[in-house]
């Protein structure tokens, strides 16, 4: 399950990322968009923790922390969690700002993308972002995913099939 590219190291999270994804999710702009700008107690990482493994264990797809190729700072996560009702996974990334504008993002969702197609036979992934998340947009938009809706309260949804991803190939 861990994952490595040109630049990064991708491994599942686990409870010794605690602390580390804690920062990440409080950062004030990484849970902008994300949290809708709500802090999470260390028992919301947790329970996150917990899911991304019972996910991975029956054989799914959760988070991967994400780090720099030799250094073992956690920069961010990036994978797969359930939202809205009824639940559906969706693809979910984020960095530390530190960290952005450089395509980390776009190679780190790349790498889940491939895993959850290769490796789990999954035919579609789907992701939802803010609207004026326009650097998220353009991290989907980079890896073949196209917009298929966009709600009255700001929410644009996005579809990627296997057969456009390996056409982007």
């Amino acid at each position: 399950m861990r994952c490595t590219t040109a630049r990064l190291d991708l491994a599942p999270i686990g409870v010794s990322d605690s602390a580390a994804l804690l920062h990440v999710f409080r950062d004030a702009d990484v849970r902008r968009y994300l949290l809708d700008g709500k802090s999470v107690p260390a028992d919301w990482v947790t329970a996150e923790i917990r899911s991304s493994e019972r996910r991975f264990a029956g054989g799914g797809a959760g988070l991967w922390a994400v780090r720099l190729l030799g250094d073992p700072s956690v920069v961010g996560f990036v994978g797969f969690r359930e939202f809205f009702e009824p639940p559906e996974l969706q693809l979910l990334y984020g960095l530390l700002p530190d960290h952005w504008g450089r395509g980390l993002a776009t190679e780190a969702a790349a790498a889940a993308c491939r895993f959850v197609f290769e490796a789990l036979g999954w035919v579609e992934i789907r992701a939802a972002i803010d609207v004026p998340n326009t650097a998220s947009g353009a991290v989907l938009e980079r890896l073949g995913f196209r917009l298929e809706r966009t709600t009255d309260d700001g929410t644009a949804f996005y579809r990627l099939t296997r057969r456009r991803h390996d056409d982007a190939r």
